[in-house]
């Protein structure tokens, strides 16, 4: 058990200040001593806010041989070796350059950081403006000045580019420069003991690290997969006290407080047989200051990115549900701006790694946190902020006093907003989740719903069809459940029979027996008026 006075690290990312500032610290040390000892080059792959900036910053304090911030660490072993020498390192933080000014801002930019590490090191690079020629100078007189070869740490490499995913020409544009300051790395290996390189992106696709000589990506490794979050062993080994105070004060106990934590935060997988399950180290850490679920991951940027992403693709929740994909797909996914959307998804974090049929892969949602996130995202593109809160509110009042008219008038709101074009889209396709085919426009009836109450925060689960048969939607809410089937009535179609016909499903299917008191909703969908005009519901209690 470690020291309940250790303070939580929550948003620090630079090792030397986690340590001096008496932080808990989870000891991931082995994984880099493995790595300095096996490879040159390495690449890693996470999501953001994922401890990869942590990891190259622990990487910078191992060169460096600050041997005091390693004391009873995994990796205080490597610095007492008798033939370990510290290295002059050189560490490009890309995430500080600067991406609203153009080209050649990020040009600039790139100069300037370069120039500022020069500085530190006390180097004197020339005055040309290009970016790769500094970098060559900064690597070449750094190991003449130090008589070494010097260790280069890459930090989000991608960062850059990945602000315009959603522009293409501009991304292609951010991609070239990249390529053209990344070059020199190869140019100089002669000079270089060691490179480490983290980024969102795969690289293999990227081109940028194409000329690299032995490049490792370790991103799907499975002896690397838990180099960054928290297994649920770690958390029990690192924050037993935190664990204690939070099920203190969230009045419950410390096994069901896990359970919990389990479904909202855990379920990250980072390995080829997507085996292993990991906590998002910043919502772990934000959960344990603040004692309450939240939704932290998304509150900390990039949202309005993912928000336009989605919206330019009239992307919905529910297809990524389970979305089998193969392990070539899961290595190399395509560049960002160009890729899939379950590719762009996968990359962002949003989508994480399952066993899929025979030795195959799935993605689908990592946990609550996410898909939540995913939802509310969603449902923000269709109504705006302020809509959003009275939705809320409203939606809240209907669900606890059992009002199905109210929750009728809302849904009904709801869908009165969905861009025209989002249903022009959607006639024009049927779509296939889990094997069930969705009839045109269904499928968005019903996702749009469905994200629209898990935005809000509702606890709702879709169930998809089955030869057993499932509930659409299954609502609880302050002790209340609903069980709702929805029925479009297309042209030619009455919607008082379809409002009927889904009641009788529910009844006949049993889809509300194991809820005693539920609420049982058949709706009807008129797909002429685009609003539900019909509905048959029973109230159990």
């Amino acid at each position: 058990m470690e020291n309940r006075k250790l303070k939580l690290p929550t948003g620090i990312q630079t090792f030397e200040k986690l340590r001096d500032d008496n932080c808990v610290y989870v000891d991931k040390t082995q994984y880099m001593v493995d790595i300095i000892d096996n490879i040159n080059v390495c690449f890693l792959a996470r999501p953001r806010r994922f401890g990869k900036s942590l990891t190259a910053s622990t990487f910078e304090a191992l060169f460096s041989g600050k041997k005091e911030l390693f004391k009873g660490l995994y990796a205080e072993e490597y610095l007492n070796r008798p033939d370990f020498k510290p290295s002059p390192v050189i560490y490009l933080d890309m995430s500080m350059v600067t991406t609203n000014e153009g080209i050649e801002g990020i040009k600039e930019s790139i100069n300037f950081l370069t120039q500022s590490i020069a500085n530190r090191l006390q180097i004197n690079l020339s005055n040309t403006k290009i970016s790769g020629i500094l970098l060559n100078e900064l690597i070449t007189q750094t190991a003449e000045k130090y008589k070494s070869k010097v260790v280069v740490l890459v930090d989000e490499y991608d960062a850059p580019y990945t602000d315009f995913v959603n522009d293409s020409d501009m991304a292609k544009a951010v991609r070239e420069v990249l390529r053209n300051f990344y070059v020199h790395l190869k140019a100089n290996e002669k000079h270089i003991r060691f490179i480490f390189i983290t980024g969102i992106s795969k690289f293999a696709k990227f081109g940028v690290f194409s000329t690299l000589n032995n490049t490792t990506d370790i991103s799907l490794m499975p002896e690397y997969a838990e180099i960054c979050g928290y297994s649920e062993d770690e958390i029990l080994r690192y924050f037993p006290d935190y664990l204690e105070d939070a099920a203190n004060s969230m009045e419950m106990n410390v096994e069901d407080l896990l359970e919990k934590m389990r479904h909202y935060y855990n379920g990250f997988s980072f390995d080829r047989k997507a085996h292993a399950r990991l906590y998002n180290p910043f919502s772990t850490l934000s959960f344990f200051k603040e004692q309450e679920f939240y939704n932290y991951w998304i509150d900390t940027g990039r949202s309005k990115m993912i928000a336009d992403y989605l919206k330019n693709r009239n992307l919905t929740v529910e297809q990524f549900r389970n979305f089998q994909i193969t392990k070539d797909f899961s290595r190399n996914p395509g560049d960002m701006d160009a890729t899939t959307p379950e590719g762009f998804l996968y990359q962002c974090g949003y989508l994480s790694l399952r066993p899929g049929i025979s030795n195959d892969l799935s993605l689908d949602y990592p946990n609550t946190e996410v898909l939540n996130s995913m939802s509310k995202l969603l449902t923000q593109n269709i109504v705006t902020e302020n809509e959003y809160n009275n939705f809320q509110n409203d939606l809240f009042h209907a669900l606890v006093l059992k009002d199905v008219e109210k929750l009728v008038e809302i849904l009904n709101r709801l869908l009165a907003n969905i861009p025209y074009d989002d249903f022009t889209h959607a006639a024009k396709q049927s779509i296939y989740i889990n094997n069930y085919k969705f009839p045109a426009q269904e499928w968005l009836y019903r996702s749009t719903t469905y994200a629209f109450l898990r935005g809000c925060g509702i606890v709702v689960s879709a169930e998809l069809h089955s030869n057993l048969g499932r509930a659409d939607l299954v609502i609880s809410h302050k002790g209340t459940i609903w069980v709702i089937e929805l029925k479009v009535a297309y042209e030619g179609q009455n919607p008082e029979e379809k409002a009927e016909e889904a009641l009788q499903q529910i009844i006949k299917k049993n889809y509300a027996k194991q809820y005693p008191d539920a609420v049982s909703l058949g709706l009807a969908i008129d797909d002429a008026t685009r609003q539900i005009t019909d509905f048959r519901v029973i109230r159990n209690s």
